[in-house]
């Protein structure tokens, strides 16, 4: 076995076991990945720029925009180098660099995505209450929690990961280092490591999903009292996008996190993980622009305004 203190770096096996389909997934992943920087950089200025988006659930919004941009930088540089030619390595530090922020910006997205329900659940439950409630600086403190939340569960899982004894030929089964492929990678006792992923998913995945499911039951309920189409309307624009999003990421997190142990589980996983990694942060701005008729209004009055510096 290779000394657990030893920076010697990895092979990220990836799709080479399918050389055919890594040119096909690398102009994929390419166009995703400049949708990705596209789309959550247009939220971003749209957010900033616009005062009549200078709300709370912009606000949430635009982190997790700012995450998906994070997140998505970590991980495919490397992964479209892997795909594109035959060096497939990765040094110790560049993997623990990656498993730390893919790590830490993973478990802050879903405590991101239950924030954003309740808010979603106090504007159409209380929203007379709304702006008393969902005040800006409870909007920093919650999104400071869901950042800090996620660093902390990257400074424990990573450096416990990494001290894991690797086995010589060091092949992670995967196209980026995450915590499930170096935990099988192992040729020692990974008992400990398995059980502090089990109980981080169910603390870091599985509450905050419980809490969304709670949050939209309520929202449910209050909707199906109101006996007014346009309510309804209403409330499903007003929720659509965020639960549309909920369900592509936790499918995938789920898929990737908490998938029975054998072969064809795992392939599987590669492609759930691939798409957790691309796929939703690539989708998220669409989501939300295409579905969100404030967001394509200010995309109108944005440009309206370069225009109009243009002509003068």
């Amino acid at each position: 076995m290779v000394n657990h203190s030893s920076p010697v770096g990895f092979f990220l096996l990836g799709f080479s076991e399918h050389p055919h389909l890594e040119k096909i997934l690398f102009v994929v992943v390419l166009c995703s990945y400049l949708l990705t920087l596209l789309g959550n950089t247009l939220i971003l200025l749209l957010s900033t720029l616009d005062p009549r988006l200078h709300s709370p659930m912009y606000f949430f919004l635009s982190n997790l925009s700012f995450l998906d941009l994070c997140f998505t930088t970590t991980c495919v540089p490397q992964m479209l180098v892997n795909l594109w030619g035959p060096t497939k390595t990765i040094s110790f530090l560049g993997c623990f660099v990656q498993l730390f922020i893919f790590l830490a910006l993973g478990t802050t997205e879903c405590i991101l995505l239950a924030v954003m329900a309740f808010d979603r659940y106090v504007a159409v439950c209380q929203p007379l209450h709304y702006a008393t409630i969902i005040h800006p600086r409870l909007c920093w403190q919650l999104a400071a929690v869901a950042w800090m939340m996620g660093l902390l569960q990257s400074i424990v899982q990573t450096p416990a990961t990494l001290r894991l004894p690797f086995c010589p030929h060091r092949q992670i089964d995967d196209f980026l280092c995450e915590v499930p492929s170096l935990i099988r990678l192992s040729c020692g006792d990974t008992t400990f490591n398995e059980i502090q992923l089990a109980v981080s998913s169910v603390i870091l995945v599985v509450v905050p999903l419980s809490l969304i499911l709670i949050s939209y039951s309520a929202i449910a309920r209050a909707v199906l009292r109101i006996n007014s189409a346009e309510a309804w309307k209403k409330a499903f624009g007003t929720c659509s996008s965020h639960l549309i999003v909920v369900t592509l990421f936790y499918s995938s997190v789920i898929a990737v996190y908490l998938q029975p142990k054998n072969p064809y589980a795992q392939e599987r996983g590669k492609f759930f993980g691939l798409f957790y990694a691309v796929g939703t942060p690539t989708l998220n701005p669409l989501i939300y622009t295409l579905r969100n008729k404030e967001v394509k209004r200010a995309f109108w009055r944005l440009l309206g305004k370069n225009a109009d510096s243009k002509n003068t």
